[in-house]
């Protein structure tokens, strides 16, 4: 579990492909990523989950294991490679970094899981002082998950919504967030992973359930009440 508070921008050393596994589909690869950062003072450890560029991964291997700068490999299966940015990244990336938050630390951002729900692309930048206003199309199936004022994790980055418009939602970039991590490099028509609130996705399911399961009195009762509770709380 992470929360999106990201702790350095690192940078991707390299990435070899693997060749499929016996009896995988035809097409399909794995890929180890060596990745730096700085870390801090507390060494890594061998199958801890870390966050890249908010694709949770496991250290596979550790080169050089700090304190400060480490250097770790990690495997990205096909499915991972298919359904995030880390198939498109090239040696000398800039990534942001998250290790898993250690229990009773701040939660600082919200609950990330480190799992992506889909690619955006960044479709417009503009100035706002010393901060950055950008916007991003996301794919229609994620739309309905999008508030604003709610969370949203961009690339392992927590930020806020500001506005939703059909099948865009904008940001704003403050100066630290410009400079700690590696949204601001990124160029317009950039693609971004994204994971939606957690609180908005079961809250959906919630929904969905509620609207397709057998009738009965008291299950439409109890549907009732969980969705006036959902209202009054602001969240439908």
């Amino acid at each position: 579990m992470f929360t999106g508070l990201i702790e350095t921008k690192g940078t991707l050393d390299r990435i070899t492909a693997s060749s499929p596994a016996s009896g995988a589909s035809a097409g399909a690869r794995e890929s180890r990523l060596v990745v730096r950062g700085e870390l801090g003072p507390e060494p890594l450890a061998l199958g801890e989950s870390i966050a890249v560029d908010g694709v949770c991964l496991t250290v596979a291997a550790i080169v050089k294991p700090g304190p400060g700068l480490c250097v770790f490999e990690a495997d990205a299966s096909a499915e991972t490679l298919q359904k995030t940015t880390l198939g498109d990244l090239t040696a000398g990336t800039h990534v942001n970094l998250e290790r898993a938050v250690a229990l009773g630390a701040r939660m600082g951002g919200h609950i990330v899981s480190g799992h992506v729900d889909g690619v955006g692309r960044i479709a417009a930048k503009e100035p706002v002082g010393g901060a950055v206003k950008v916007t991003f199309q996301v794919p229609p199936e994620l739309v309905r998950y999008i508030a604003q004022k709610g969370s949203i994790c961009v690339s392992g980055v927590s930020l806020t919504v500001n506005n939703v418009a059909g099948d865009r939602f904008d940001v704003v970039l403050v100066p630290h967030t410009r400079d700690k991590t590696s949204l601001d490099a990124l160029p317009v028509g950039a693609r971004v992973n994204l994971e939606v609130d957690l609180l908005a996705r079961y809250v959906a399911r919630l929904l969905e359930c509620g609207s397709t399961s057998p009738a009965s009195p008291d299950h439409a009762s109890s549907d009732a009440a969980w969705t006036d509770r959902l209202q009054r709380a602001g969240y439908l």
